[in-house]
């Protein structure tokens, strides 16, 4: 199956929350990992599973506020459990052009949960892959209690957007 390697500057997350007081939003470059995916006339070919495998450094994450982001890193202990990993399991045509049932297993703060969701998938060019979707969670299913931070009180629903790009290896 044909290589790919994510490119980190090309590559974000995007994570909106909300709280009592105001929206929360953050974005961070700096995926990494790696593709094994094969590829028919029609798209992915899924005669087996593609092998996709995703890191954040979860210090990359940042709001802009810099209090909101220091409790953020000490709620999720980000020393302990430095990286969100996710790695898929399989994938399912979707029957729409480019669009994919994606069954994963995420590990955040420690705790790892398997996730269902649908992504796109694109190929701009002959070397190139798009990898897009989003994703609501709920923290606490990664035993992460919501931020507090003196009148400000964090919701547990976060969703997460995600665009990968990745290139073929030669």
């Amino acid at each position: 199956m044909p290589q790919f390697r994510i490119v980190p500057e090309r590559s974000r997350v995007w994570i909106e929350a909300s709280s009592s007081i105001h929206p929360i939003r953050g974005e961070s470059e700096g995926l990494s990992g790696t593709i094994a995916a094969a590829f028919d006339g029609e798209g992915l070919d899924l005669s087996s599973t593609p092998a996709i495998s995703v890191e954040l450094p979860v210090e990359r994450l940042k709001s802009g506020n810099r209090l909101e982001d220091a409790e953020m890193m000490r709620r999720i202990d980000a020393r302990r459990y430095p990286t969100i990993r996710g790695v898929v399991r399989d994938m399912k045509s979707q029957e729409v052009d480019g669009r994919y049932a994606v069954t994963g297993d995420l590990t955040f703060h420690g705790v790892t949960q398997t996730v269902e969701g649908e992504v796109s998938v694109s190929r701009p060019d002959d070397r190139t892959i798009v990898i897009e979707g989003e994703h609501t969670f709920d923290i606490r299913d990664f035993k992460v209690d919501p931020p507090k931070i003196l009148m400000l009180k964090v919701h547990p629903e976060v969703k997460v957007r995600i665009r990968v790009e990745a290139v073929g290896e030669t």
